[in-house]
């Protein structure tokens, strides 16, 4: 294959590693050395040339090629059976609904929290479960991963540089999870936002860290929706007024309650769409005073309508625990759904 990026002869690992340290190539975590065998077989797996491209930012128009992501997939620590899920995240970071640009130059350190749905999720040992958002699968841990190893070196998103976030999050290494469809009762979220049943694909939404929220004294599924909403209003008073795509992610204790007692996926993005609310005048009781404005009994809903809540079944079985994740900044940057392409 041929390829375009630079070459570096080095000793071993280790020197590659301080190579790319030294450079700023990485996120500050070791990675795995990019040789051309590793990349050619990445791009192999993909049935894809080094030229081939994969998206394009859409502001600056930079060209995103299949060379670039397998790199960065390498990196990572990927396998190559990863790539139809990289190259999906890919093409969903580079819809102009996304907005792509805007959420990696921010102040406001929101990271791609992206959701995998269908049969690939097993198939290359997701976790769904136990410890969701957090250690323990290579999967998840190194598709999340990817996307900021190509946000930093092919989009120049540096820390200081490009990216301009005061604080940023832990979802910034790696914010990627699989919807527990083995143990929900409901419609995977894919399948509600059009993608046909048993095809694969990801949805990426523009994010600040989980809320996480719990609520295990009750078996009326509206006072465990209460607790959730008041995670929302908390983040509407403290962060951002403005309305756009949240995701709640419920764990299998709250889950159950809700499938007891006959609840949808519908039935929660309808109850959290009308309660999810506040005033403008609320804004005083956290210090906000100076910007409530002349009109304090303003109404800001959290959706603009029901379907901007996306609920994701994740997480272990234990605790009524569940996480509020909301949005970079109202709808400046909406969720992105994209089917992933599998090569037979």
């Amino acid at each position: 294959m041929d390829f375009a990026s630079a070459g570096y002869d080095v000793d071993d690992a280790f020197a590659a590693n301080e190579l790319f340290q030294d450079s700023g190539w990485t996120d500050g975590l070791p990675i795995v050395p990019p040789t051309e065998k590793l990349v050619g077989a990445f791009l192999e797996s993909a049935r894809l040339t080094p030229g081939d491209v994969v998206g394009i930012e859409p502001v600056r128009r930079r060209r995103l090629t299949a060379e670039k992501v397998a790199i960065a997939a390498v990196m990572a620590g990927c396998r190559p059976e990863y790539m139809p899920v990289v190259l999906a995240v890919v093409r969903a970071l580079c819809d102009t609904a996304y907005g792509l640009h805007g959420v990696s130059a921010s102040t406001g350190g929101s990271a791609p929290f992206i959701v995998v749905n269908g049969p690939i999720r097993n198939t290359i040992g997701m976790n769904a479960t136990h410890n969701a958002f957090g250690n323990g699968s290579r999967a998840n841990a190194t598709i999340g991963r990817t996307t900021r190893l190509i946000i930093l070196n092919v989009l120049h998103g540096v820390p200081g540089g490009l990216d301009r976030s005061t604080l940023g999050h832990p979802g910034k290494f790696t914010y990627c999870v699989a919807e527990d469809e083995d143990g929900s009762p409901w419609t995977p979220l894919s399948i509600e936002r059009g993608v046909p049943a048993r095809a694969s694909a990801v949805t990426v939404l523009a994010a600040l860290g989980p809320h996480q929220v719990l609520n295990e004294w009750t078996r009326d599924p509206r006072e465990i929706l209460d607790t959730y909403v008041g995670a929302i209003r908390g983040n509407m008073l403290t962060y951002s007024i403005w309305a756009g795509n949240y995701a709640m992610v419920i764990g299998r204790q709250n889950r159950d309650v809700f499938a007891a007692a006959g609840w949808s996926k519908k039935d929660i993005r309808e109850y959290v769409h009308e309660r999810a609310w506040v005033k403008r005048g609320d804004w005083a009781s956290v210090g906000k005073a100076a910007v409530v404005g002349k009109d304090p009994d303003r109404v800001h809903t959290a959706l603009r309508t029901p379907d901007d809540l996306l609920v994701v079944s994740a997480g272990g079985p234990a605790g009524g625990f569940g996480a509020i994740i909301p949005p970079w900044l109202g709808a400046k940057s909406l969720a992105v759904t994209m089917r992933i392409e599998e090569k037979p």
